[in-house]
């Protein structure tokens, strides 16, 4: 039997070994082993980074099993390769060839919108998140892999699932004023449509639940922009777990305004789960 396997990117940068941790957490955590990535220009420049790689793991996740891989070419494309047959890619928000600056996390960005699994971003300063909740960013019934995957990641910790459900925001036509003086039945619309996103949320939200009944789940609603509430619940979360809906643009896909958001300031680390 093939054992599932964690991947992380590395590139030798004090970013990438914080990513290296994580991942090998990760890989003990998900009963796996440990796949270390390395894309340069020249392979022979890969061996020290790959070793080093190799003797921390050893040192702080003893009997973990770890393969590394050197690629030579770009490393966005490397590791997107590198996730179709793992059960998650692990990168840091710097380094792996972006400079410091503007272009931070140009790397995981892209990797988010390419990633065929889900993708963990690590964020954060905190040496140890042992206890904190798993944070859930909940749109509807259209982010039930990311909902799956938050149920499995507080299963596997042993903590709650705290959701923030923000029902998507339907956009109602404008009524004409009534000649009869009568109120338009626009935000009561609005008002219903609301109640529903969050009845089929909750009966989605129920059906998880009952296949992992020992997890403790906290659930609120977020009237308002979602990236703030979001970002708040980072500072004490483990982990923040989010769908990725891609859309493509005129330079292929590209993610929503809260992954954005979220890639680039949540207090913890940032997994993005690609739905459809």
């Amino acid at each position: 039997m093939t054992l599932r396997h964690i991947v992380v990117g590395v590139d030798g940068s004090l970013t990438s070994v914080r990513a290296l941790d994580r991942a090998a957490a990760e890989a003990v955590r998900h009963g796996g082993t440990l796949r270390v990535l390395y894309a340069v220009p020249d392979l022979d420049e890969a061996a020290p980074v790959l070793a080093y790689a190799v003797s921390r793991t050893g040192e702080r996740c003893p009997g973990l099993s770890v393969e590394t891989v050197a690629v030579e070419g770009g490393v966005v494309h490397a590791l997107a390769r590198a996730s179709e047959d793992a059960v998650l890619t692990v990168v840091g928000n710097r380094g792996l060839g972006t400079v410091a600056g503007s272009a931070l996390g140009s790397v995981s960005l892209r990797l988010a919108a390419l990633t065929r699994g889900p993708l963990q971003v690590v964020r954060g300063d905190r040496p140890c998140d042992e206890g904190r909740p798993v944070v859930l960013g909940l749109a509807g019934d259209s982010d039930m892999r990311a909902a799956e995957y938050a149920f499995q990641e507080a299963e596997r910790r042993g903590v709650n699932l705290r959701v923030l459900h923000s029902p998507t925001r339907r956009h109602t036509t404008p009524e004409l004023p009534s000649l009869t003086g009568v109120r338009g039945s626009g935000p009561e619309r609005t008002a219903v449509e609301s109640r529903a996103e969050e009845a089929v949320a909750r009966y989605a939200l129920g059906h998880l639940h009952d296949q992992h009944p020992d997890i403790v789940v906290e659930s609120d609603t977020v009237r308002t922009a979602p990236a703030p509430a979001l970002l708040t619940s980072s500072r004490e979360a483990a982990v923040v777990v989010v769908g990725a809906h891609r859309r493509t643009g005129v330079f292929g896909p590209r993610l929503g305004p809260v992954v954005h958001t979220l890639l680039h300031r949540s207090h913890c680390p940032v997994i993005v789960v690609p739905e459809g």
